[in-house]
């Protein structure tokens, strides 16, 4: 229900106060200076004195009993009273002569500020009252005249007091000021409005009928399309998303759709924008879904900008590291071949002193090798030329092999090596007898799969003292995950978010003291988003580091299908090139 504001509805009850204590007080004294008669019939009758010492006693009631949201409730309690007050006086006081009658105009009017129907329902009784004078039912007095005269001037207090409250200022509930509340909100709409001219990123809202509802300046400046000319349209029409080829995306691709679907924010750093004069533009775009209280998507927000110089300059750094790092490992491969003939006792005869050095020089030579080639992959899965041949892989066979070839490594440093899948151990302990797996089946490269796992794998060994090194498979319908787990030292928290960024080592006594180039990771993140994966890690200060992956599931139905086609192209290849021979 609405009403006024707090303070109305407080300086209300103050003003109740004072009049039902104005009673009490009045007929204290005439009962102390001796007039009965004055007492008994005039301004101060007890019984209305009466009505006004219980309202007061309520009033202390209230004031400590009663919430602060009651205080519309109490408020309208305080009204009534006064009103069987100031009847009661009203019956002793000469009624539409009494100047009691005066009080009634007012009380009337202020019932508008607890409730406009309250004060239209007393409007209307008095209505009905003047009706009834003007037909003459009073005429057994003289005060037929006169209270006509009374009940159209409290219809007219009825009405002014509805109106002035409720024009001026009134609340949607107990204590709020719905003026201020409308001030509030056009300041907070003018901020937004002035916050989303002055940035440079495009922003646009797009509802759930997929039409363009707000385009920024930004965005002008960036599609090259007018807010005029823009809003209203489907965003199909303004934003034509393109791959780095200028190939269009599939619909489904879009990062629009992609939030409308899964309706969780979608962040996309390698589609390019067709603007409207069809110049193609790198994007780096983020898209928001707006969900109602049924979790239903009913648009979204994308914010996006220009990055085609930044793209540019780190496709040539790319290049530089990818050509510079080609060239050099040609040196390096032959101080190594050189370096290992030197080594080998039935090329060449050397000291044990000799031999020392050379070993270190051959193994800081690997390492170099190591460095260059990470730089190459790490150019090449920046600007896709990353060579890639998926192929259906049975995850589970295809991890314990794995394990079984990497074992060796971990046993050399003294740590235990398994391998689990879901919740059990591959073997039975009760029966001694194999756990019959589930068949989990992903598509992807096996050769970058392994290059992955191995990664993993060799940076728990190399950042765990003592313990274990365990590799891991479980999924469901859609996900396949497994992961690489260690009883290392653990990695900081605030470290975590940066592990997978180019060149980023966690700075620690541990990582300062074991060599690294920082790409490693990075690289496990390019290949596993290769096959639309994801990778991320737990892990805790103390109690070791578990990587985790997922892939999406393949179903055996459909693995059965690929494997079948991949069958038949490996048949007709030889063919083919004999026949074209």
């Amino acid at each position: 229900m609405k009403h006024a504001s707090d303070a109305i509805l407080k300086r209300l009850r103050a003003f109740f106060i004072i009049y039902s204590a104005y009673f009490v007080i009045g007929y204290l004294c005439s009962v102390l200076i001796g007039k009965s008669g004055w007492a008994g019939t005039a301004m101060f009758h007890v019984l209305a004195a009466s009505i006004a010492g219980a309202h007061l006693l309520y009033e202390v009631y209230a004031q400590f009993t009663l919430q602060r949201k009651k205080l519309w409730l109490s408020t309208v309690i305080s009204f009534l009273a006064v009103v069987l007050v100031t009847s009661t006086a009203l019956e002793y006081t000469g009624v539409y002569r009494s100047p009691y009658a005066v009080m009634i105009v007012v009380l009337t009017f202020l019932a508008g500020a607890l409730s406009q129907y309250l004060a239209y329902g007393i409007g209307f009784i008095f209505l009905i009252g003047f009706l009834l004078s003007l037909a003459h039912v009073f005429t057994s007095s003289d005060g037929g005249p006169v209270a006509g005269l009374i009940f159209m001037i409290v219809e007219a207090a009825a009405a002014i007091g509805a109106h002035f409250f409720w024009s001026k200022r009134y609340t949607a509930g107990p204590g709020q000021d719905v003026e201020a509340l409308s001030r509030s909100l056009k300041s907070s709409q003018a901020q937004s409005n002035i916050m989303l001219e002055a940035i440079a990123d495009g922003v646009v809202l797009i509802d759930d009928q997929h039409i363009i509802r707000l385009f920024n300046p930004g965005a002008t400046t960036v599609a090259g399309w007018k807010r005029e000319e823009a809003i209203g349209l489907d965003w199909r029409s303004v934003f034509k998303f393109v791959n780095a080829k200028e190939a269009p995306l599939d619909e489904d691709a879009t990062p629009f759709i992609k939030a409308f679907q899964q309706a969780e924010p979608i962040r996309d750093n390698t589609t390019s924008l067709l603007t409207k004069s069809n110049k193609p533009i790198a994007l780096n775009i983020t898209v928001s879904p707006l969900t109602d209280d049924n979790k239903r998507v009913t648009g979204v927000v994308g914010i996006f900008r220009d990055v085609s110089q930044e793209r540019q300059e780190e496709s040539q750094r790319a290049e530089f590291i990818s050509t510079a790092s080609h060239e050099m490992r040609t040196p390096v491969a032959a101080i190594e071949g050189y370096l290992s003939l030197a080594l080998n006792d039935k090329v060449s005869t050397i000291d044990s002193r000799a031999r020392e050095y050379l070993e270190k020089a051959h193994a800081s030579t690997q390492h170099l090798g190591k460095l260059f080639q990470d730089l190459l992959t790490s150019a090449k899965a920046e600007d896709g030329r990353l060579s890639s041949h998926p192929v259906v892989i049975e995850v589970g066979g295809y991890l314990e092999q794995i394990t079984q070839d990497l074992k060796f490594a971990a046993e050399k440093k003294g740590l235990a090596m398994e391998f689990t899948v879901g919740s059990s151990q591959t073997i039975d302990a009760t029966s001694g007898a194999k756990v019959v797996r589930p068949l989990y089946y992903i598509l992807a490269d096996p050769d970058r799969l392994r290059e992955v796992i191995t990664n993993l794998f060799d940076n728990a060994v190399k950042y765990t003292d003592q313990g274990k090194v365990t590799i891991g498979l479980t999924g469901n319908e859609q996900v396949v995950q497994f992961y690489v787990r260690d009883t290392g030292p653990g990695i900081p928290a605030e470290d975590q978010p940066h592990l997978f960024q180019k060149f980023y080592r966690v700075d620690n006594s541990a990582t300062r003291t074991i060599g690294g180039t920082g790409l490693g990771l990075f690289i496990c993140r390019k290949i596993v988003e290769m096959y639309q994966g994801r990778i991320w890690v737990e892990s805790q200060l103390d109690k070791g580091s578990t990587f985790f992956i997922n892939f999406p599931r393949l179903s055996a139905q459909k693995a059965q299908q690929l494997q079948a086609t991949e069958a038949k192209s490996t048949t007709l290849a030889p063919i083919t090139s004999l026949t074209a021979s």
